[in-house]
C-alpha cells in the first residue's frame, strides 16, 4: 500500500498513484476532495515506502506504535514546542536519533499518519508485488 502513496515536494499532503501518463504520473489527493492531477518529472516525487526515520541503530521503516485511538495527534502538534514534540515522539519511537530528526520531520510524520488513518489506510505491513500494465487497477486483475 505504501508504494502507491506519494509525497510531492512543494505540495502539501499525500497523494495516491492512480495511473501513468506519457510524461507524468496521475495522482489523486488523499483528502475528501479526491482531486486528480499530473505529477511531472520535474516534481520531486517519493513513495512513502522509501521514507525512513533515523534511529540510534540506523534507519527504521514503518515501525511506529499506534496510539489507542488510531491517531498520533493526541495534542496540538502544530503549536507544540520543540521539547513537547521530542517527548511526544519519544513515546512513539523511543530510540529515534534526536540529532538527525528535526521538529519539522516529526510534524510532517504525524500529519501524514493522520491523513492515512483518516483515509482508512492503516495496514502498513502490506507489500505490493510487481505488475505489468499502465494502470494501478491492473494489479487487482493479476492477483
Amino acid at each position: 500500500m505504501l508504494e502507491t502513496i506519494l509525497a510531492i515536494s512543494g505540495k502539501p499532503g499525500l497523494y495516491k498513484l492512480v495511473s501513468r501518463g506519457n510524461r507524468s504520473l496521475i495522482v489523486e489527493t488523499l483528502d475528501e476532495v479526491k482531486k486528480r492531477m499530473p505529477a511531472f518529472a520535474t516534481d520531486k516525487v517519493i513513495s512513502l515506502a522509501d521514507i525512513a526515520m533515523y534511529t540510534d541503530e540506523g534507519e527504521v521503516l514503518n515501525s511506529l506504535k499506534k496510539k489507542e485511538n488510531g491517531q498520533l495527534s493526541a495534542f496540538d502538534y502544530k503549536k507544540a514546542s520543540r521539547e513537547e514534540l521530542a517527548s511526544y515522539f519519544a513515546e512513539i519511537l523511543p530510540n529515534y536519533d534526536r540529532d538527525r530528526v528535526y521538529p519539522a520531520d516529526i510534524k510532517k510524520l504525524v500529519s501524514w499518519y493522520n491523513l492515512l488513518v483518516k483515509a482508512g489506510m492503516t495496514d502498513f505491513d502490506e507489500v505490493l508485488a510487481p505488475t505489468e500494465g499502465e494502470h494501478i487497477s491492473d494489479r487487482a486483475e493479476q492477483e
